[in-house]
């Protein structure tokens, strides 16, 4: 009997059952994966403690981001925030601020939230009950496994895409893993591998695995511990499992943005408090439309919706950056202050002029970082959003 119908009992092409695979089979190949993690392990500094506040910072910064990102600010964070209730008196202001350049800032505010329930419910101290971790805000299953199993040492298998990709190529799975179906028998078999181990240890070595050897399009087969029990590599095409959904196009949009300059000033605008990059300070501007060309209506706009009336003078190189759904383009402008209307003292709370040695007190969009860079002001960043 080939590899293959040996772990899964079924046919090429067939859903397998995980009632087919033999425990006995896998678990030597299990411990091999454990002793190879012991060996080859990279050093993270979420991986020299067991408290359970820095490992649930470090897992909720990891997710979609890579690690070499997330180290400075894993580290920049803890640094100022080092508790839960460090976190839960600190201001939105500041957790943007520390966050800023990561992206998905809804994940910054869920931190904050949660660590202020921490504190009322439970006392600063996260509950090592999985069933009360899951009524914390931003906290789903993923992240649920991960503190409980990391911090605590819950029975509870981590899934997440690097473990996805391990336990389908172990199948040879040939159907979508994120259809709700597959991710279930998927969630089980990653409970039954995990079975008496460290479920720390086990957890921390299937991550580890995916992220250095079952890689997306060149696995390192060669160096894989669960190689002799892996049903992908049996087949000779392991980059083909688990299939690809088809690639969609990611729409752009351009926009024209404005430095307005009021002496050493300059105007910033509160973006609204739901959407995209929602709270962060932004340069004002609009989105231009299909084939208009900037700066266009950028002195109308400054002038009906901000009461400026400004002159529009040199314009800085194009800007692009590209979020997880949209791709931009910012055309941005400097702009000499000529007056202000009323209009311009309506939305006070909303809008700020700073010198540019306090812009890095406020967190603004990675887009608008460049534009700034771009233009000499503030300190380049480095960082990715």
């Amino acid at each position: 009997m080939k590899r293959r119908d040996m772990l899964t009992g079924s046919a090429a092409g067939a859903l397998p059952s995980l009632r087919g695979v033999h425990p006995d089979l896998l678990r030597p190949a299990v411990e091999e994966l454990h002793r190879w993690y012991l060996q080859q392990a990279r050093v993270l500094p979420w991986r020299a403690t067991r408290d359970a506040y820095a490992i649930w910072i470090s897992e909720v910064m990891l997710q979609q981001t890579q690690v070499r990102t997330v180290v400075p600010y894993y580290e920049r964070w803890l640094a100022a925030l080092p508790t839960v209730r460090a976190l839960a008196a600190a201001d939105e202001v500041e957790v943007l601020r520390l966050w800023e350049g990561l992206g998905y800032y809804s994940r910054a505010r869920n931190l904050h939230r949660a660590a202020r329930e921490l504190v009322v419910r439970f006392d600063g101290s996260f509950p090592r009950d999985p069933d009360q971790l899951r009524t914390l805000p931003g906290i789903g299953p993923y992240t649920v496994a991960a503190v409980a199993s990391l911090a605590f040492g819950a029975p509870l298998a981590v899934v997440d895409a690097n473990v996805r990709r391990v336990l389908s190529r172990l199948l040879a799975l040939e159907e979508d893993p994120r259809r709700a179906p597959v991710a279930r028998r998927l969630e089980a078999l990653a409970h039954e591998l995990l079975a008496d181990h460290d479920p720390s240890r086990h957890n921390q070595a299937m991550m580890e695995l995916g992220a250095l050897v079952c890689l997306p399009r060149t696995p390192r087969c060669e160096l894989c511990p669960l190689l002799s029990v892996c049903a992908a590599a049996a087949t000779g095409e392991p980059s083909r499992f688990p299939p690809t959904r088809p690639t969609k196009a990611v729409p752009h949009q351009a926009f024209a943005v404005a430095l307005v300059r009021d002496r050493e000033r300059l105007l910033l605008e509160q973006r609204p408090s739901g959407g995209l990059l929602a709270g962060l300070w932004d340069l004002p501007g609009y989105a231009l439309a299909l084939g208009e060309e900037p700066p266009g209506r950028l002195a109308q706009t400054l002038r009906e919706l901000y009461g400026l009336q400004v002159e529009v003078e040199e314009s800085l190189p194009p800007v692009k950056h590209a979020y997880s759904h949209l791709k931009v383009t910012l055309h941005a402008f400097r702009c000499r202050l000529l007056g202000r209307s009323s209009r311009a003292a309506e939305s006070v709370a909303t809008r700020i002029w700073v010198r540019p040695e306090e812009l890095g007190q406020r967190a603004m969009p990675r887009a608008c970082h460049k534009v700034l860079e771009g233009a000499g002001l503030g300190p380049p960043r480095g960082q990715v959003a």
